[in-house]
C-alpha cells in the first residue's frame, strides 16, 4: 500500500478492508471490486464485469477453523456465537464499513465453509498448478 501512495508501483489487489480507508481519503484510485456486485460500503466502485474484466472474482474470506477431531457440541458452541456476533447491527455497522461483507446466515455454518473451500481449491488449483 505505501509504495502504491508512493508511486512506485501503479496497480495493486487488495482487500477491500485495507483499501477503502485509503480510497475514501482520495490517496488511491479504486477500479473495480473483484466481486460480481458492488460493495454496499461503496456502491460507487464498479464491478470488474463492469469495468471490462468480466468473471475476474477473487474474494477475501475468513473462518474459524479448529483441530481435527474438536467435539460437535464445541463446534455447535462456537458456530452459534459466531453467528450471534455476526448479527449484532454494531458488527455489522463495523464490518460494512470496512468494506466487508458478510454471508447469509445459512452460510455461516461449517458445512457452507467446507464447500466454499472446496470450490475455492477447485477454482484456483489448476492455476496454480500450471504456473508450478
Amino acid at each position: 500500500m505505501l509504495d502504491l501512495m508512493a508511486g512506485q508501483i501503479n496497480l495493486m489487489l487488495d482487500q477491500s478492508s485495507n483499501s477503502l480507508p485509503q480510497v475514501r481519503e482520495g490517496k488511491i484510485r479504486a477500479f473495480a471490486v473483484t466481486a460480481n456486485k458492488r460493495l454496499t460500503s461503496a456502491p460507487d466502485i464498479p464491478t470488474v464485469d463492469e469495468a471490462g474484466l468480466p468473471g475476474f472474482y477473487i474474494s477475501v474470506w475468513h473462518g474459524l477453523w479448529v483441530p481435527h477431531g474438536t467435539p460437535k457440541d464445541v463446534i455447535e458452541k462456537l458456530t452459534a456465537a459466531a453467528q450471534e456476533a455476526l448479527a449484532d447491527p454494531a458488527v455489522q455497522k463495523r464490518l460494512a464499513e470496512l468494506g466487508q461483507e458478510i454471508p447469509p446466515r445459512e452460510q455461516q455454518t461449517p458445512e457452507a465453509l467446507g464447500a466454499y473451500q472446496k470450490s475455492e481449491i477447485e477454482k484456483w488449483w489448476p492455476i496454480i498448478k500450471a504456473r508450478t
